[in-house]
């Protein structure tokens, strides 16, 4: 990782593998609550390399630097690992116990779906990208890291089995109301949405249909990074009947 002060071209020109360091991603992690192993690190720098290879020539983000892919795409996506299980524990279905099936919608270069499979090995992550030449690099990804907990599909959301996942997640992916409008299908009764935005949604908020509930709207605390991140976590809203239903 490049030392305080340096700049990002700096840190891009740095050999792969040695500007983001897995010690200094696990110090990082530690901030945030997360204790990762050392091999749990080392998979996500490996992950955060590979994308970088792959980016110069398929264009998978706009991050170019090894500094800028520790901030913006790892230390991002694990910022939002705690506040997830915290929603999971108050407001979700699943059982802390068993196996959670979470659906990463849009996944473009796996973020957060790989980073959250890395850090929870027992969560199974169902990755679905519209994009042929991303679902080819998550499809190496899972097989050059070893992920069995993931799968990679290349389709439109709307072909996707219904009913399955208990967390559908997404980052910076269209409106609020686009994303629980076409992914509404595939949760699981009693199954979240988490929708990772920079901004305060405040204005998409507004426009979410009226039979989605917001639970939490979290302002995250991602370090070294001064840019401003929220979690947004909503469910459908249970149907009102019977003569007591309260009227709308």
């Amino acid at each position: 990782m490049a030392r305080s002060g340096a700049s990002p071209e700096a840190a891009g020109a740095a050999p792969d593998g040695h500007a983001i360091s897995p010690t200094v991603l696990a110090e990082l992690a530690s901030d945030l609550g997360l204790e990762l192993s050392p091999g749990q690190c080392a998979t996500l720098v490996a992950y955060a390399q590979l994308l970088r290879r792959w980016n110069r020539v398929h264009n998978l983000t706009a991050i170019a630097s090894n500094a800028d892919l520790l901030t913006h795409h790892l230390l991002d996506c694990l910022a939002v690992v705690h506040p997830i299980e915290r929603a999971l524990a108050l407001y979700g279905a699943h059982r802390p116990d068993g196996p959670l099936h979470f659906l990463d919608a849009g996944s473009g270069g796996g973020l957060p779906g790989i980073v959250l499979a890395v850090a929870r090995p027992r969560w199974h992550g169902m990755l679905v990208d519209a994009v042929q030449k991303k679902c080819a690099f998550l499809q190496q990804a899972k097989v050059e890291l070893g992920l069995a907990n993931i799968d990679v599909r290349h389709a439109r959301l709307e072909a996707c089995d219904g009913g399955r996942y208990d967390l559908v997640v997404a980052r910076a992916f269209a409106s609020l109301h686009d994303f629980v409008v076409l992914t509404r299908p595939l949760l699981r009764p009693g199954g979240l949405w988490a929708a990772m935005k920079g901004r305060h949604p405040g204005a998409e908020l507004a426009q979410l249909p009226d039979d989605v509930e917001v639970l939490q709207t979290s302002t995250l605390r991602v370090p070294q990074l001064p840019e401003q991140r929220h979690l947004v976590v909503l469910r459908p809203r249970a149907a009102a009947s019977g003569p007591g239903a309260p009227s709308r």
